[in-house]
């Protein structure tokens, strides 16, 4: 799928390029130089809502260093997103995203089944199999004939003159056929229900499953200017020992690394971002907003209770396969009923210039030749094809059920393992580097492993609670809890 990308948004998040500062640029007081720094930067700050690395570097340092030289760069332990609102303070970009609207799941999920392509095509199947019953329930029409001549006399006393005849004929079907053929018409028409139904579970699946895909790589974006705001910190501190004296200049090519990666992979969240919620789009016909903002939350509860009543024999699925059963049961009960198609009653009547004749007959196909073995055999081999198709199906949705519980629990176990343990330590642990290259006692090398080792135990633990919704959607699926609108 190719995601549209607003250019400005890329023109925004392009990799910055860090400027180096050399040793003499020290010859005056360091207070003067940091001074110098912010005027130059305040002068560029009208021009540029969100300024780059290169330019927000030299502007940031006195304040980075009078304010923040003596305290830890560990974030809290909130939500990636209250720590970025609290660093940015009201900035533009915050104030646009308050300002973007904000949908309900079960909103979403209601113009997607308003006006899903898809969907509107299948549902449109209910009225073809409507008129199929009403094709296979309709009588044959009676035959009128008529036709006209002339009488020659060919011996003395004939009488020669116009002649004229009709004759009508009415063909009786066979009741087992008739009969059979309406059966598999009704049969067709509540699979093409259930078919419908089928669709619409698997969509209503689709977009809640996507909905959070788009919360997760929202969550993402947030982690992702979290660990840069955190990285300019580092950057900051590790640029002013550099300068002085006290660092040596691998440390802050490090650091710039560092953040040029870290800017790379909040590029490349805000991509993500954006390609979920063009895929919801996409899924409404492009009747959702441009941008908005979702009413979920990847710690939406989960009650385990009422996923225990979950059965995936009422998949509505199955109900199609079974109605396919019957249908083709119909079908090989129509074949066997055609060796004897129906009669035919006929009447007529001929007028001669002398002479009024008139008729009564009937007319019966006999199997003789034609037994009808083919239709049968073929109508027998649909049956046993669609009876191994549900059975399969049910085999398999019951194999997928164990699966998706399985993917549940260590989806939760997993979730609590990160969100108890995990993050905690990887935390505890940036402060312990954090405290000790305040001392002197370690690198910066030790700073960005430990912010590094904190990202990912974060991106895991979003990771996690991702699959946990992803398997409880996948269970409802299995259920068939979707397939009826009013229960949305």
């Amino acid at each position: 799928m190719h995601a549209m990308v607003n250019p400005t948004v890329l023109a925004g998040m392009a990799p910055a390029r860090f400027p180096s500062f050399s040793r003499k640029a020290l010859q005056g007081a360091i207070c003067s130089l940091l001074v110098g720094w912010s005027a130059g930067a305040s002068a560029q700050a009208p021009s540029e809502p969100q300024a780059p690395l290169t330019q927000a570097a030299p502007a940031a340092a006195a304040a980075a260093e009078a304010a923040a030289s003596r305290t830890p760069i560990v974030p809290k332990a909130g939500s990636a997103a209250e720590a970025t609102a609290a660093a940015a303070g009201p900035s533009v970009a915050s104030a646009a995203a308050q300002r973007l609207p904000q949908l309900s799941l079960n909103e979403v999920v209601r113009a997607v089944l308003d006006h899903n392509p898809d969907l509107r095509a299948v549902e449109q199947s209910r009225t073809t199999a409507r008129a199929g019953v009403v094709s296979a329930s309709a009588l044959p029409n009676p035959k009128l004939e008529w036709n006209q001549g002339r009488n020659s006399a060919r011996v003395p006393g004939a009488a020669a003159g116009t002649v004229q005849g009709w004759a009508v004929a009415l063909p009786i079907e066979n009741p087992a056929v008739r009969g059979a053929r309406v059966e598999a018409a009704r049969a067709g028409e509540q699979g093409s229900v259930h078919f419908v139904a089928t669709t619409r579970n698997a969509l209503v699946a689709q977009v809640r499953l996507r909905a959070y895909e788009m919360v997760l790589r929202e969550a993402e974006v947030e982690a992702a200017k979290e660990a840069v705001r955190l990285l300019e910190q580092a950057h900051e501190r590790v640029r002013v020992r550099v300068d002085s004296g006290e660092a040596a200049r691998y440390e802050i090519i490090k650091a710039d690394a560092e953040i040029i990666q870290a800017r790379q992979q909040e590029q490349t969240a805000r991509l993500r971002a954006e390609q979920a919620q063009l895929s919801l789009g996409r899924l409404a016909a492009g009747q959702l907003p441009v941008r908005f903002r979702l009413d979920v939350s990847l710690e939406d509860p989960l009650r385990i209770e009422d996923m225990g009543e979950i059965d995936p024999m009422e998949h509505p699925e199955l109900r199609q396969l079974k109605a396919e059963v019957e249908r083709a049961q119909a079908r090989l009960d129509g074949a066997k009923a055609s060796r004897w198609p129906g009669v035919e009653l006929r009447y007529g009547q001929t007028r001669e210039p002398d002479v009024r004749l008139n008729t009564v007959g009937v007319s019966i196909q006999i199997p003789l030749l034609d037994q009808h073995r083919g239709p049968i055999d073929e109508a027998a081999s649909e049956l046993e094809r669609a009876r191994l198709q549900l059975e399969g199906r049910q085999i398999e949705l019951r194999q997928q059920t164990l699966q998706a519980w399985k993917e549940l629990e260590m989806a939760r176990l997993r979730t609590q393992a990160l969100s108890q343990g995990s993050v905690r330590e990887a935390e505890s642990a940036l402060r312990v580097a954090e405290a000790a290259y305040r001392f002197g006692e370690r690198g910066i090398l030790d700073v960005l492993d430990a912010q590094r080792v904190l990202r990912s135990i974060r991106a895991d633990l979003l990771d996690a609670r991702y699959q946990l919704q992803a398997a409880r959607i996948q269970l409802e699926y299995l259920a068939g809890r979707y397939d009826d609108p009013s229960a949305l």
